[in-house]
């Protein structure tokens, strides 16, 4: 064929199909058989065919972008998990479109509508804004990742193990006082499991525990400035006991033991530290973080197969809608590193 683009119907001569088929075959290959299917694209090989994307999304409005929805990247957590997102085009050949959406349900709202537009296939929603049922009603499969669904399917990690393995190590490292510092989450919120295992664990062990939820801001500077008024009250408050500091994430972590490094120049044998997460900034820390490990990429690969598997039920037919959402929850791990003994 040189270099002329091949058609359909260059195709529906070379495989003496009508054009009506090679349509199908591109916008509904399950309606062919399988020796029909081969035939065709042992065809497109022969002919160099080279898809047409612009042409296929207008024909069949199927633009293979997905949406993704999270809250800010200066948490850790966010950037590697949309780093796993966005490296799984290898696997499953999908593009993204991504907003940062930090400012209330309007903008957020918004940022969809715009998505909506651009007529992704799929959604995949980290922020806590909108309720599962506002996002179950744009009529598009929607994975929730580590946030309230109970209209939609999500994701998660089993916050309650997680907590529990690390308040659990705390307390066998034999710590006065255990110490948990996050914010005042909604007991919506999956991550909620990781206040009540804490607590559940303290009480069952009859270890002195304090919460502490006072972790706010709206930027990494903000919750810095925060991080150290909550260092220095724990400081003061018991210089002479072993702290066990369990923190909701590593970001949260990375400040805490950074503004231990600054008083003292060392991790005194009167702190351990564990995060949540293991997102790189653990690992790479002054000193790497003792953290629960949510395996990240696994909640990413897990999403993306539940949402490929929806989105490609869509383009059927009669495609079988899922009947109730799907929830899925991944083990974390306990990760040991220089922050506990």
């Amino acid at each position: 064929m040189g270099k002329k683009q091949v058609t359909f119907a260059d195709i529906a001569e070379y495989t003496h199909f009508s054009k009506t088929t090679i349509s199908r075959y591109f916008n509904h290959p399950d309606s062919l058989t399988l020796e029909n299917q081969e035939k065709i694209s042992q065809a497109l090989d022969a002919l160099g065919y080279k898809k047409n994307k612009l042409a296929k999304v207008l024909a069949n409005g199927k633009s293979e972008f997905i949406g993704i929805i999270v809250p800010n990247l200066y948490l850790h957590y966010y950037s590697e998990m949309l780093t796993q997102l966005l490296s799984s085009y290898s696997d499953f050949h999908y593009k993204f479109l991504v907003f940062v959406s930090d400012k209330g349900p309007a903008e957020e709202e918004q940022y969809i509508e715009e998505l909506m537009a651009y007529q992704i296939e799929g959604l995949i929603v980290l922020s806590h804004t909108l309720s599962s049922e506002k996002l179950a009603s744009y009529q598009i499969p929607v994975i929730a990742i580590e946030r309230e669904a109970k209209n939609i399917c999500g994701v998660t990690t089993d916050n309650y193990m997680g907590a529990l393995q690390a308040t659990t190590l705390l307390i066998r490292n034999k710590c006065d006082i255990l110490i948990h510092i996050n914010t005042n989450v909604d007991k919506s919120i999956p991550s909620y499991d990781r206040i009540r295992a804490f607590q559940d664990t303290c009480k069952e062990y009859h270890v002195p525990y304090e919460l502490n939820l006072n972790v706010v801001g709206d930027s990494y500077q903000d919750i810095y400035t925060q991080m150290k008024h909550i260092f220095s009250t724990i400081d003061q408050k018991y210089p002479d006991k072993k702290k066990g500091v369990f923190l909701a994430n590593d970001t949260y972590a990375n400040m805490f033991l950074n503004l231990i490094f600054q008083k003292y120049g060392c991790l005194p044998n009167t702190y351990e530290i564990v995060g949540f997460d293991n997102s790189p900034i653990a690992s790479e820390a002054i000193l790497p973080i003792t953290t629960i490990g949510q395996q990240i990429d696994l909640i990413a690969k897990t999403t993306m197969e539940l949402l490929v598997q929806q989105m490609e039920e869509r383009k059927k037919r009669k495609p079988v809608p899922l009947l109730e959402p799907v929830h899925k929850q991944i083990t974390p791990v306990l990760i040991r590193r220089d922050t506990t003994s």
